[in-house]
Order: C-alpha cells, then sequence, then structure tokens
C-alpha cells in the first residue's frame, strides 16, 4: 500500500476536490448596473482655517481622473467665519507632481467674480467654480491642485492657521487634491 506524503503528514485531514463553476455572462442589465459610463467626482474634505475668517470645509473634481485635452471642473466650498475687510482672489497652482510639465495658474475672482470677498457673511458657506485643463498629449500620472486665498494690492496670502492638520508647503498653499489621470 502506498501512502501519499500528504497522509503521512495530516492523517486526520479529509483531502477533496472541490469544483467551483465559472461564472456565466453579466445580463445587459447586470452590466449596466455594474459599470459606469464616467468616474464619480472625486469629493475631498479638508478643514483648512484660512486668517481665522473662512474654512475650506470641501472640494470636487469632476470627472474624479483626468483625461489630456479635457477640462476638469473643481468646486470648492468656503464656510465664512468673518467678515473679510478685503477683496481676495482664489489662487490656484496646477503642477505635475514628477516636475515634468510647467506649473498652471488658475487665479480668479471667487464665485465667478460676482461676490468678493468683502461681501461674504458669517455662517454662510460660498461655492467657486473653475476649470482646469490637462496638456493634449501630456503623460502624466496625476496633477496637484494647490490654492489658497491672495490679496494682490498687499502680494500677500491669507494665513493658513491650522497647517498641522491640512497638506501645505509652509507657505499658505494647500494642496487641494492630488488628481490621477484616466487610464
Amino acid at each position: 500500500m502506498r501512502l501519499s506524503l500528504l497522509t503521512v503528514l495530516f492523517p486526520s485531514v479529509l483531502l477533496c476536490a472541490c469544483i467551483v463553476e465559472a461564472p456565466g455572462g453579466a445580463t445587459e442589465a447586470e452590466r449596466r448596473q455594474a459599470t459606469v459610463q464616467q468616474v464619480p467626482p472625486l469629493a475631498l474634505k479638508n478643514g483648512a482655517i484660512l486668517g481665522g475668517k473662512v474654512e475650506l470645509v470641501a472640494a470636487t473634481v469632476q470627472p474624479g481622473r483626468l483625461v489630456p485635452g479635457e477640462p476638469a471642473r473643481v468646486s470648492v466650498f468656503f464656510k465664512v467665519i468673518e467678515p473679510m475687510e478685503a477683496d481676495y482672489i482664489v489662487f490656484v497652482h496646477v503642477e505635475d507632481p514628477d516636475g515634468r510639465v510647467e506649473r498652471m495658474n488658475v487665479d480668479h475672482k471667487p464665485a465667478g467674480g460676482i461676490y468678493p470677498t468683502t461681501q461674504w457673511k458669517a455662517g454662510e458657506t460660498v461655492k467657486d467654480d473653475f476649470t482646469i485643463y490637462v496638456p493634449s498629449g501630456a503623460s502624466l500620472r496625476a496633477l496637484n491642485i494647490w490654492m489658497g486665498l491672495w490679496e494682490p494690492r498687499s502680494d500677500t496670502r491669507l494665513k493658513l492657521l491650522n497647517p498641522e492638520l491640512v497638506r501645505n508647503d509652509g507657505k499658505d498653499r494647500l494642496l487641494l487634491a492630488q488628481v490621477p489621470m484616466a487610464q
């Protein structure tokens, strides 16, 4: 009688072969339910406190993966803590994290220029939308979106008061997101 090595090493183990049926094809309805036409927005919570005046509470990037040559819409939500005495510009720096592409500046007046920061009221949340573009033909793995509030007359940024809680560069510039490229 021949004993297998498994029988000698594990005499109390009963070995059996299990056959698992290969999955069949999904129905059209199941395929539609399991797939998406577009990656949902990249939703981000932040919590950066700028100058004790505003909190950057959240942001979204649509689509959630960037495609070279196509626009992506960024929405940022500022919760007003205290009124501001100066009109700030939203500064936005879009950078290749690997440093192979020149930085893009997307500085702009908040809320499409219709609602300056000197008119913001304590307790309200202001939505600011802007668009970024990935250069056509760019071969990148991601893009970093850096931002903050800047007062052009004095050339000063609104100071980040909680740098230990948010990603930043130590120069009052917040890393809002690192957005991956579509494959």
